[in-house]
This record gives structure tokens, C-alpha cells and sequence, in this order.
């Protein structure tokens, strides 16, 4: 499975995306789960919006982007984060902006988007809904054995998202075939 997560946000858009191999040779996830699978990042980065241009060339720029990556890359599905409440409106808006920016191009190559809520992607990479985001880029830079935690912090954040589809994907399927 190879899913591309996708962090939304109106001065940094970052992108990741994942793959999951299988099984580990020895059964076992990176972080010692028996029944994991190996995930490989085989791209992370973000896309960087200038403040002062104007909205509808920020957006023009991320479609543009999470295009020519999605094109390339090709991944199955597309994640992202939920919509969450904020207090700022103004703040809320432009994120809705992007996030629908995402979601268009991932639609316009017939390819399908899942959303996470912020918790459900905590807990499916620390195990812990209310996890600090530096362990969440700690344990992400674990679970795909990089050397370093990926940098912005909006790639990690993106690499996050397409972990926990993974292993949402295959708990589901988990369940699926223990219902059979």
C-alpha cells in the first residue's frame, strides 16, 4: 500500500508519502508489534506559501504541487487531517481553503481521500491521542528508521497522517478476515 498524507496549512503545506511492504522478515513492526508491517518514506517535504501573495496563488501553488507529487508518486489514497474547530475563523477558513486545494487534486486523478482526526493520528503512531508533536516526530522518524526527524515540522506531521491510514487500513482488514 502506498498512501501519500498530506498536512494542510496555509503557510506550509507538507506532504509525505509512504509505503508499506509487508510483513517484516521477522513478522514483527519496527516498533516490536508482532503482525506489523515495514513502512519506507520515499518522499517528505513541504510546500512553502508566502503570507503576503495573494490567496488564490498560494492555492494555485499547492494544487500544483500535491499534483506533480501525486502524478509522480502515485499513491493509492490520500490522507489528511480531519477538520478540527479553531478559535481563530479568519485561520479556519484559509485551512479550509487548502485542505479543499488537497482534496481537488487528489479527486482529479480519481484517487480517494481519507480524514483522521488530530487524536486517532496521535494514537495510531505514539499509541497516546495527546502526544507532545515532538513525540510524534521522534516516533515517526522511528517507524520509518530515518535518521533524523523530517524537517518542517509539516512533513513529519504529513508522514504522521499516511502511518496511521496504514495502520488503519490494516486493522480493518485485521477485522475483516476474523469476521469471515
Amino acid at each position: 500500500m502506498r498512501v501519500m498524507g498530506v498536512d494542510c496549512g496555509s503557510q506550509y503545506t507538507g506532504y509525505g508519502v509512504v509505503q508499506s511492504d509487508g510483513l517484516q522478515s521477522n513478522g514483527l513492526q519496527s516498533n516490536g508489534v508482532k503482525g506489523g508491517r515495514s513502512l519506507v518514506c520515499l518522499i517528505a517535504g513541504a510546500i512553502r506559501l508566502a503570507p503576503r501573495e495573494a490567496m488564490e496563488l498560494r492555492l494555485k501553488k499547492v494544487f500544483d504541487g500535491l499534483t506533480a507529487l501525486l502524478a509522480e508518486y502515485r499513491p493509492e489514497v490520500v490522507a489528511i487531517e480531519d477538520v478540527f474547530y479553531s478559535v481563530n475563523a479568519q485561520s479556519a477558513l484559509k485551512l479550509g481553503h487548502v485542505r479543499g486545494v488537497a482534496m481537488t487534486a487528489a479527486a482529479q486523478l480519481g484517487l480517494p481521500v481519507v480524514a483522521y482526526a488530530p487524536l486517532a493520528i496521535k494514537s495510531a503512531v505514539t499509541g497516546y491521542g495527546r502526544a507532545e508533536k515532538s513525540q510524534v516526530q521522534s516516533m515517526v522518524a522511528r517507524l520509518l528508521k530515518l535518521d533524523e526527524v523530517p524537517q518542517p515540522a509539516d512533513a513529519a506531521d504529513a508522514l504522521a497522517i499516511a502511518i496511521c491510514h496504514i495502520h488503519t487500513a490494516a486493522t480493518l482488514q485485521r477485522q475483516s478476515a476474523a469476521q469471515r
